[in-house]
């Protein structure tokens, strides 16, 4: 079954009480014993299972080809629970340019359960293979990387996994499952923050853990879930498998609008750098065109001047909106460093863009008034 068609159908059901095509959002928390203290319809409280869970975890499944999925409250839930799924004394490596919000759980959090972190350049499989100990239990890749869109060779870094008995996660949010199959690639398990490109309006928190095999970890990771509790809301399940149904769509609209404006901002004189896998010129272009379809919705780029001049040509958008996040309809501007904190990598001169789904040529005259306005 072709992607687009398992985006519709994948996870749906008929409402056996109405016939109602759409699913019914069930918000109960607890369902009917039967007079013998079974539970015939298979639920028996909503910490442990949802029907609008089970149906959203079904489709992420089928959509990257995995044999079993997990929701969570977040994409850092899931993520959280990845490592909490190691035993103490495991080594994880994980990229430098790494999603701030992740840098800091793997620094902050995993030391004090006894999980080691080296951070590496995810891009070098040199530099990976040298930093591998016998005690590495886990590889994290992040590719598209955010905000910088480095990229990743998922097959290499997963063979370097697998010769030491690791695993390999691969967070796959930028690129989705409609232009990257990292389970078909070689990684055991994938990531998303299902509030981005899934749900896609801006309108759900949510993350999703996806497994190739339905083995002793993802029995763990189960375990984690139900027992933890930080499990996706039936509303929220309900909104994200919604966005599912057009996410092929919009993907390709996404993906043709940045690479639009990509190639706009590569030729502008108050750009100093574009940072996109599209553009023939960008470092990873030839492994992106290996593993990808298309090269995604997100993108930054470095204007010529610092932080103040960033900032300038941020404010003077009319139809960017100054906000965080990416993913949704509407096209987002954003300084990252200052939202990052102390400590970041990100350049100061950077802004990073959620192309949405507006028209490219509209987005690209925006762009280029505030880029020509600023001082």
């Amino acid at each position: 079954m072709r992607l687009e068609t398992l985006a519709v159908h994948a996870g749906s059901r008929i409402d056996p009480a109405t016939g109602a095509v759409a699913m019914p959002i069930y918000l109960s928390t607890t369902f009917e014993r039967a007079a013998d203290g079974s539970y015939p319809r298979g639920y028996v409280y909503t910490r442990e299972g949802n029907p609008n869970r089970e149906a959203l975890e079904a489709a992420v499944a089928a959509l990257e080809g995995g044999a079993v999925a997990m929701a969570f409250a977040s994409g850092s839930a899931a993520a959280f629970a990845v490592l909490q799924a190691l035993a103490p004394g495991a080594h994880v490596l994980a990229p430098k340019d790494i999603y701030f919000g992740l840098a800091r759980l793997f620094r902050e959090i995993a030391a004090a359960w006894g999980i080691s972190v080296s951070f590496v350049d995810m891009t070098d499989p040199a530099e990976v293979e040298s930093a591998i100990r016998p005690e590495t239990r886990l590889i994290w890749v992040e590719t598209p990387s955010n905000p910088m869109l480095r990229i990743t060779d998922i097959p290499q870094i997963a063979a370097l996994a697998h010769r030491v008995g690791a695993l390999c996660f691969c967070d796959n949010t930028l690129a989705t499952p409609v232009l990257q199959r990292p389970l078909a690639l070689g990684a055991d398990g994938v990531v998303h923050s299902a509030t981005k490109y899934l749900g896609g309006h801006s309108d759900a928190m949510g993350g999703v853990m996806v497994l190739k095999e339905a083995d002793a970890f993802a029995r763990r990771l189960r375990e984690i879930q139900t027992a933890g509790g930080a499990i996706l809301s039936p509303f929220e399940s309900w909104l994200i498998l919604r966005g599912l149904r057009t996410l092929p769509y919009r993907m390709r609209a996404h993906s043709e609008n940045a690479m639009r404006v990509a190639a706009f901002l590569a030729q502008h004189p108050a750009v100093e750098a574009v940072h996109y896998p599209g553009l023939p010129d960008h470092p990873g272009h030839e492994v992106a065109a290996r593993q990808m379809s298309m090269f995604g919705g997100l993108l930054s780029f470095q204007v010529r001047g610092g932080r103040e001049t960033a900032f300038r040509v941020a404010e003077r958008t009319q139809l960017f909106i100054r906000a965080t996040s990416f993913g949704g309809a509407h096209s987002l501007i954003e300084h990252r460093a200052s939202i990052e904190g102390p400590g970041t990598a990100t350049p100061d001169n950077l802004l990073r863009l959620s192309i949405g789904l507006e028209h490219p040529d509209d987005l690209i005259e925006d762009l280029d008034q505030a880029l020509r306005t600023t001082p």
